[in-house]
C-alpha cells in the first residue's frame, strides 16, 4: 500500500512519485545558482525520487529520507557523492515548507562524514622540471601545453578556471578567472616571468590576432579545431606528461598541480595566509590540511622507533 502525499495545505495530489518529481522541477526552475549546483541537484534528486519509485513511496516522510541515505550507503557511494545527494534533499524539502507545499522532513538529517584532506599527490619540483623538460614546445599542441600545466601548477589553478580563460582575460602579468561559483571573472592570478614567456611564445606564434573573446587555450583536433578545451582534454594532457617521467597513477591527476602549488609554495617559504590568496580560499583552515600534510611528510618518528628496536 504507497503512502498517500498530501501537503501542507491539505491539497489531495496524485499518487505515486510523480508529484514529487514535478515539484522538483519547479524547486530546480525556482534555484538561483550556478550552473554546477543545479547539476548537482538535479542528480541528487533524481536518485531520491527512484528511490520513492522503487519503493511505492508517496507521502515521503522523515524515516524515508533516511532510509534513502541508508540505501545509496549500502550501494558503495563515495562519502562525497552521499553527501552531495543528502544536501540535494534537504534543500529540495526546505524549499517546499517555504512554499508552503510539503513539511521539512529533511531537517537536520546527515549526509556522510566527508575527508577533507586530499587525496591527490602532488609533484616534486625536480619532478616538474623533468616534466616540463620534456614537452616539445616546437609544436602547437606542445606550447600549448607547457603553458597550461605551467600556469596550473605556479598558480593553483582549478581546471574549470583553465578553460574558461579568454585572450582577454590577460593583463599584463595578470589574468582574471571565473572564481569557483563565480559568474563573472573578477578575481586574478599574477603570472611569474616564466609561465608570461610560455604564455606569450604560445599566443604570438600560434594564436597572433585572436580576439578577446575567444578562448585562452584551444583545442587543434580534427574534430574540434579552434574550439574551447574541455575537463577531459585538460586531463588528458596532465596524464600524458606526467607519463612522460614515468608517473602513471590514479592519485596523480590535473588537480594534482593545484596542490603542488600549495605545497611547494609553503615548503619554500609562503605563509598559510599567502597559500591560502594563492588558492583562494575562503577558509584558512582548508589551506592548512596543506600544512599538515607537509608536518606528517617530513615527521620521522616511525624510522627513530624503527632505528631504537632493530639498531
Amino acid at each position: 500500500m504507497t503512502k498517500g502525499l498530501t501537503t501542507t495545505q491539505g491539497r489531495a495530489p496524485a499518487a505515486g512519485s510523480g508529484q514529487v518529481q514535478d515539484l522538483v522541477q519547479d524547486f530546480i526552475a525556482f534555484v538561483d545558482a550556478t550552473d554546477s549546483t543545479i547539476r548537482a541537484y538535479t542528480a541528487g534528486l533524481k536518485q531520491f525520487i527512484a528511490f520513492l519509485a522503487s519503493n511505492e513511496i508517496a507521502r515521503p516522510e522523515r524515516q524515508d529520507v533516511i532510509a534513502f541515505r541508508e540505501a545509496i550507503r549500502e550501494r558503495g557511494l563515495k562519502a562525497n557523492t552521499i553527501q552531495l545527494y543528502i544536501v540535494s534533499v534537504r534543500r529540495f524539502f526546505q524549499w517546499t515548507e517555504a512554499q508552503g507545499l510539503y513539511p521539512n522532513i529533511a531537517k537536520g538529517i546527515k549526509g556522510a562524514t566527508v575527508n577533507n584532506g586530499f587525496k591527490k599527490d602532488y609533484l616534486t619540483a625536480e619532478q616538474l622540471q623533468l616534466m616540463f623538460d620534456r614537452i616539445d614546445t616546437s609544436t602547437e599542441p606542445g606550447a600549448r601545453n607547457k603553458a597550461i600545466l605551467a600556469l596550473m601548477a605556479t598558480a593553483g589553478l582549478r581546471t574549470i578556471e583553465v578553460i574558461r580563460a579568454d585572450i582577454g582575460s590577460l593583463d599584463g602579468d595578470r589574468l582574471y578567472i571565473h572564481g569557483k561559483g563565480r559568474d563573472e571573472a573578477d578575481e586574478y592570478i599574477k603570472l611569474s616571468s616564466h609561465v608570461q614567456a610560455l604564455m606569450r611564445a604560445y599566443l604570438d606564434t600560434y594564436r597572433p590576432g585572436a580576439a578577446d573573446e575567444e578562448a585562452l587555450f584551444t583545442s587543434t583536433s580534427n574534430n574540434n579545431q579552434g574550439a574551447r578545451l574541455t575537463t577531459r582534454s585538460i586531463s588528458g594532457i596532465a596524464k600524458q606528461a606526467y607519463r612522460s617521467i614515468g608517473i602513471d597513477s590514479s592519485r596523480h591527476t590535473a588537480h594534482s598541480l593545484r596542490h603542488t602549488a600549495a605545497t611547494l609554495n609553503l615548503m619554500n617559504g609562503g605563509t598559510i595566509e599567502e597559500t591560502q590568496n594563492l588558492l583562494r580560499h575562503s577558509n584558512i583552515n582548508t589551506t592548512m590540511i596543506y600544512l599538515h600534510h607537509i608536518n606528517r611528510a617530513s615527521n620521522q618518528s616511525e624510522q627513530r622507533i624503527s632505528n631504537a628496536i632493530f639498531a
